[in-house]
């Protein structure tokens, strides 16, 4: 089986994704809302403009209303002059008639005389009266005109805040149409996701070995296995697990001694250059935390160098070393005098670290040559 080849083809039982034509209305409904956020955009940038024009407006309507208060205090003003003017021609007018009444008794002056000062008089009440009256009228008028400047005044400024109140309401539509598509939009990408899981495909090139679901019309659930594919692959490496106790003495790089199950081997400790059927390795991986019992799993890779320099057997082919076998190791440490191996086994001393050297800080100077040994099968890389 090649990476990509379909494995299982999965049909849905949800009641929420049979319908063969769901993504289609879903992708309409994204383009209905995305035409309604442009259309709510365009009324809230035209009501925006409105706010402007309306402001502009307020700017010229306003000044032109102070501009008429003005003017009718002006006529106030003339009207009052009018006034004052009107009783001063008034008092002349009187004063001319009692003189020329005067005068008319004395025999001075005629009866047309006397009769001429007395319609004097009356003309110039007359026109106290009539400029009493459009002093009255002036007043309205400024009263009028401050009224109309405040009307003018609230008018275009209640008008443009009731513009504002409209774009804001816009805005938030926009922002709301904008919610609801990002949400379906998430809609569309789970159930395109979806559709796109109804087929599983081999993720590597390999071989089924097993099958957890046979047959069709199957249930299966989320996370549920369908099969078990052994990939083909070259690649080899060992997985052993050693104890918390052992942990400090292994390092990355370390040689290693493996026994492999179906494979005879002997393997004496202490001298592993005379081990026979074993195969090297080296170190390439150790975990950082335990697996909860006090155990740290290694990771084990050929030895190349030694396999190269036909130090080392080559590890059995992919054919015959199959993934899942047992395996045995041996970590080696550094070598010891052998008397200083049999003087610290007989005091019972566990094997001591020296500080590291400096020109290799990943290199542990050990004191003796035991083996760090545990079992462990072997996975699959």
């Amino acid at each position: 089986m090649e990476k990509g080849q379909k494995i299982v083809s999965l049909a849905e039982l949800d009641s929420r994704f049979l319908d063969s034509t769901q993504l289609k209305t879903m992708l309409a409904q994204k383009t209905s809302l995305i035409a309604k956020r442009d259309a709510l955009k365009a009324r809230a940038e035209a009501l925006g403009d409105q706010v402007a024009a309306s402001t502009g407006v307020r700017k010229a309507a306003v000044p032109a209303t102070i501009e008429r208060v003005k003017q009718a205090n002006d006529r106030v003003y003339q009207a009052e002059q009018a006034v004052e003017a009107a009783k001063q021609s008034l008092k002349t007018a009187q004063w001319q008639s009692d003189r020329v009444d005067s005068l008319y008794n004395d025999g001075l002056r005629s009866k047309r005389d006397k009769e001429l000062a007395e319609l004097d008089t009356i003309r110039s009440k007359t026109e106290l009266e009539r400029a009493l009256a459009a002093l009255d009228v002036a007043k309205e008028d400024a009263s009028i005109s401050v009224l109309e400047n405040k009307r003018t005044d609230a008018d275009t400024g209640g008008n443009i805040n009731a513009i504002k109140a409209a774009r804001a309401d816009a805005n938030q539509l926009v922002a709301s149409t904008d919610a609801e598509i990002y949400k379906l939009q998430i809609d569309i990408d789970n159930f395109t996701k979806r559709v796109d899981q109804r087929t599983v495909d081999a993720p590597c090139t390999g071989r089924i070995v097993r099958l957890m679901r046979v047959g069709a019309g199957a249930m299966v659930n989320a996370g549920d296995v369908l099969a078990v594919i052994a990939p083909h692959t070259q690649d080899r490496a060992a997985e052993i697990n050693i104890r918390d106790w052992d942990a400090p003495l292994v390092s990355v790089g370390r040689p290693v001694r493996l026994q492999i199950a179906g494979w005879p081997a002997l393997q004496f400790i202490g001298w592993p250059r005379i081990a026979i059927g074993t195969f090297a390795g080296v170190v390439s991986v150790i975990d950082a935390t335990d697996d909860g019992k006090n155990r740290y799993r290694v990771i084990v890779e050929p030895d190349k160098n030694a396999i190269d320099n036909k130090q080392a057997d080559p590890w059995p082919s992919t054919t015959f070393l199959r993934p899942g076998a047992q395996v045995t190791g041996w970590i080696l440490l550094s070598d010891v005098p052998l008397w200083y191996e049999l003087w610290r086994q007989l005091n019972g001393w566990q094997p001591t670290i020296q500080p590291q050297d400096p020109s290799n800080p990943n290199n542990l100077l050990i004191q003796t040559d035991p083996t760090v040994k545990d079992n462990a099968k072997r996975k699959s890389p």
